[in-house]
């Protein structure tokens, strides 16, 4: 039942998806927080694994970069091979001062200027939310490891250079509520929202337009595991 983005078979997936933006860090959570994880897919080297996470099963897998990308992959997702929830896991820029580096923040909405839920499905709310009953779930989780999450408004932008360099942030923090940027959760909102399935987006803070500092690639993926225990202990609740 392969897809043209997908090559697995119907069944390869777990209910519930695990999903970073970079295939890489998809292959580096599969071996270091599952057990027997196979690669079901690896079209265009966005790789996908399934294994078991204390006895259950699980699947991770890239979605690339923005919101096209992770628009095809969790679409199919949903609709092609039968996956109930998918929680995405990725780096965050922080619009304020409240947010430091390494924190934790699960997306209680997403505001976009994209046209991608109008296009896709004729929805026209620039604010989409994630599934209050799974971020419910994922606070509760959270509070019982003792991993102190902080909840916050997402940017989804389409872009990531701008040409007007001037502090675009202010005004949205101002007009929008966006505390913390990235690319992907509007679109992944908006697929669980018209498939009638469940997304949740879980971030770490990696840079800051406010404060001095950024992670370093390598330290963006070793200062995820409290994001990914977090997002694995509710994976199997």
């Amino acid at each position: 039942m392969a897809t043209p983005h997908i090559r697995a078979e119907k069944g390869d997936f777990a209910k519930v998806v695990i999903m970073p933006g970079d295939p890489l860090r998809a292959k580096w959570i599969a071996e270091t927080f599952l057990d027997d994880a196979k690669l079901v897919t690896d079209v265009r080297n966005m790789l996908g694994y399934t294994g078991t996470y204390k006895g259950h099963p699980v699947s991770v897998m890239g979605s690339g970069m923005g919101m096209p990308s992770i628009g095809i992959y969790s679409y199919e997702l949903f609709t092609k091979y039968d996956v109930d929830v998918i929680i995405r896991v990725g780096s965050t820029g922080a619009y304020v001062e409240e947010l430091d580096l390494n924190d934790v923040v699960l997306a209680d909405s997403a505001w976009s200027e994209s046209s991608y839920a109008k296009v896709q499905g004729g929805c026209e709310d620039d604010i989409l939310y994630p599934d209050l009953e799974l971020n419910a779930k994922i606070e509760a989780t959270a509070e019982e490891l003792g991993i102190k999450l902080k909840t916050a408004r997402v940017h989804s932008s389409d872009v990531f250079y701008r040409e007007d360099k001037s502090p675009y942030h202010e005004g949205l923090i101002k007009e929008k509520g966006t505390q913390v940027v990235e690319m992907e959760s509007f679109a992944l909102f908006h697929n669980a929202n018209v498939t009638g399935k469940k997304a949740a987006c879980l971030l770490t803070v990696s840079d800051s337009f406010v404060k001095k500092g950024e992670l370093t690639s390598e330290e963006r993926q070793n200062s995820m595991k409290h994001m990914m225990e977090v997002a694995l202990e509710t994976a199997i609740r």
